[in-house]
C-alpha cells in the first residue's frame, strides 16, 4: 500500500490521541481506586466527619449497619474498591442510598474506602 506524508501524519495523529484517550482513561481508573494522593488534612478531617454523621444516619453510627449495611473492615472485605468508590459516588437506584458526588471526588471517594478498610476510629 501506498502512502504520502499526509497519510502518514494522519496515521500518527490519530495514535497520539488514542495514546492520550488511554492515558487518561486509566488515570481515571486508578484515581477511582485509590491511586494517587490523598486529600488535604483538612479535607480529611471533613470527609471523616461526614462519614461519621451522614454515612452513619444510615449505616449506624458506629457503621456497624443500620438502614444501610455496615461499612466495617469485615463487612466490606469481599467487595472490590471500583465497586464501594462507584457506591459512594453514583448511590444505588432503588435503594436509599443516594449518590455523593455533588460532595465528594473521586480520589476522596477512594480515599473513603481505604479508611474504611484500615476501619475508622468511632469518637
Amino acid at each position: 500500500m501506498r502512502t504520502n506524508g499526509t497519510t502518514t501524519r494522519v496515521a500518527f495523529r490519530t495514535a497520539g490521541w488514542m495514546v492520550l484517550a488511554l492515558s487518561v482513561c486509566g488515570a481515571l481508573s486508578a484515581a477511582a481506586i485509590g491511586v494517587g494522593t490523598a486529600p488535604p488534612p483538612a479535607r480529611q478531617s471533613e470527609l471523616i466527619y461526614l462519614l461519621k454523621q451522614d454515612c452513619g444516619a444510615c449505616h449506624g453510627m458506629t457503621l456497624k449497619g443500620g438502614l444501610g449495611p455496615a461499612l466495617l473492615p469485615g463487612a466490606i472485605a469481599g467487595k472490590d474498591n471500583e465497586t464501594l468508590v462507584d457506591t459512594i459516588l453514583d448511590g444505588r437506584p432503588g435503594t436509599p442510598m443516594p449518590p455523593w458526588r455533588f460532595e465528594i471526588a473521586p480520589r476522596e471517594a477512594a480515599w473513603l474506602v481505604k479508611q474504611l478498610r484500615k476501619g475508622v476510629d468511632k469518637r
